[in-house]
């Protein structure tokens, strides 16, 4: 995230001796990533954030894998997938490989009786439906309906939802997860083509600083394990912060499509990107101009990666039988494109309004015992004629 952001209280000089008004010193925290090359954060804390009072259990959270190794095209019902009242109880792997995990969410409650951390991946949550404000130790960001949230590995959080009516895909990446490179220049600032920019981004505010003492039950992902601790102090007791690495927000409805005169390539409508995967916007958009111009996609084959597709609304002109909260998978190896009449109907079509996530890997992706239960089995029968 190459954009400078601060905010509260923090000293002229890093490093430094930082004196709380009633005497003592605020400690600093070095919030970082790769080493000490990555994007990272100073802040200032009002307790020591190392105080650990119990280490207690840990919990498995592997996916379980039905599907290994997939040549089946096929289509998930994610709405399909049961709410509950927990956040990380309700988050249900779907497709993983060893770079990404990609699920779905219904939770129905606010994190209130514990912190979370994902020391193993930076997370990507779409919002489908649902509001609310992600809390961190860094300030919250109020979000809702369209929004991507984008949270560094290693980031203490909160989530309070408005209501009980809650769909999230998530992803999580055990890459860092950055805006494209061939949108910025080499200073990091977004380009004039990029299809959004830095006023698009919803950064942290409104920092809140904790200073409690007691036992705040902490769980933490690590090696696929959700360990749960106790830690001394509130995790949101920091004064201030500046830096780079921090969690942000992005509309989907901020995204502005990049439209040619015949038919443009998936990566133009690139959002985000890993080393491994891409994640991709479609959005309302004119179709292509040249007067023979097929606005429909041509068929192609996925030889080097998988790709997923997450109808959020609208109309998908490509494809029958599509609805919201459903899951397109369309594995490498095997050739797909538009179901059967809608080439020739995207013919003379001025416009679409559909609105869907793609994530394309670049490794296979294992399907996982709770993507098997809501898969309609039949998806890769429907090009046939």
């Amino acid at each position: 995230m190459p954009i400078y952001h601060k905010l509260g209280k923090f000293p002229q000089k890093r490093h430094t001796q930082f004196e709380k008004p009633d005497g003592g010193l605020y400690y600093e925290q070095l919030f970082g990533t790769i080493g000490f090359d990555g994007m990272s954060s100073l802040s200032y804390h009002v307790h020591r954030p190392t105080q650990v009072k119990e280490i207690g259990e840990a919990l498995d959270m592997s996916p379980k894998i039905a599907v290994a190794k997939n040549i089946t095209s096929r289509k998930l019902i994610g709405f399909d997938v049961a709410p509950k009242d927990d956040f990380l109880e309700s988050r249900e792997p779907m497709m993983v490989n060893n770079d990404v995990h990609i699920g779905l969410a219904a939770p129905k409650k606010s994190m209130t009786s514990y912190f979370y951390k994902n020391s193993d991946a930076d997370e990507m949550l779409f919002i489908h439906r649902g509001a609310g404000t992600l809390k961190t130790f860094l300030g919250d960001i109020p979000f809702e309906y369209g929004d991507y949230l984008i949270i560094p590995r290693g980031m203490i959080y909160q989530i309070e939802f408005d209501s009980d009516d809650n769909r999230i895909l998530y992803a999580e990446s055990f890459h860092p997860i950055y805006t494209p490179k061939r949108y910025r220049n080499w200073f990091g600032q977004l380009l004039e083509h990029s299809p959004f920019c830095e006023r698009d981004y919803k950064l942290p505010q409104n920092l809140q600083t904790f200073d409690e003492k007691g036992d705040f039950v902490m769980k933490i992902k690590k090696q696929g394990m959700l360990h749960h601790l106790v830690y001394a102090a509130h995790p949101f007791d920091v004064i201030g912060w500046d830096g780079y690495n921090y969690p942000y927000g992005f509309s989907i409805h901020n995204f502005e499509p990049i439209t040619g005169r015949v038919h443009q390539p998936p990566p133009v409508h690139q959002t985000f990107e890993t080393n491994a995967f891409v994640i991709c916007s479609f959005c309302p958009r004119l179709y292509d101009y040249h007067p023979k111009s097929i606005p429909a996609p041509y068929n192609h084959s996925n030889i080097d990666s998988d790709e997923m597709l997450y109808y959020v609304d609208g109309d998908f002109m490509s494809r029958t039988g599509i609805g919201p909260g459903h899951i397109s998978l369309h594995p490498a190896g095997i050739p797909h494109g538009p179901h059967p009449g809608t080439y020739e109907a995207s013919i003379g079509k001025r416009e679409t309004e559909e609105l869907a996530v793609m994530i394309d890997t670049f490794k296979p992706l294992q399907l996982t015992e709770n993507a098997l239960k809501i898969d309609d089995g039949k998806y890769y029968k429907s090009w046939l004629d």
